[in-house]
């Protein structure tokens, strides 16, 4: 049987999306745990933290994307 993803990579993908008026880029998902691990810019492009945001409050094109069926 094959061993299942930990993680799957997104950075290379350069999705970029905003939740009330906060800009992420997704940079990691995390299918066992439903969540994923998004850099939070600021409005020039520069980096202010790395976040881990629960499956259910990222936009739904983003989810498409992500975790396609």
């Amino acid at each position: 049987m094959a061993k299942k993803k930990k993680s799957v990579e997104l950075s290379d993908k350069k999705i970029k999306f905003t939740i009330e008026k906060r800009f992420f880029k997704a940079i990691r998902y995390y299918p066992t745990a439903m969540s994923l691990d998004a850099m939070e810019l600021d409005e020039k492009g520069d980096k202010l933290g790395v976040i881990n945001l629960a499956f259910a409050h990222i936009p739904k094109d983003i989810k498409k994307i992500v975790k396609p069926k």
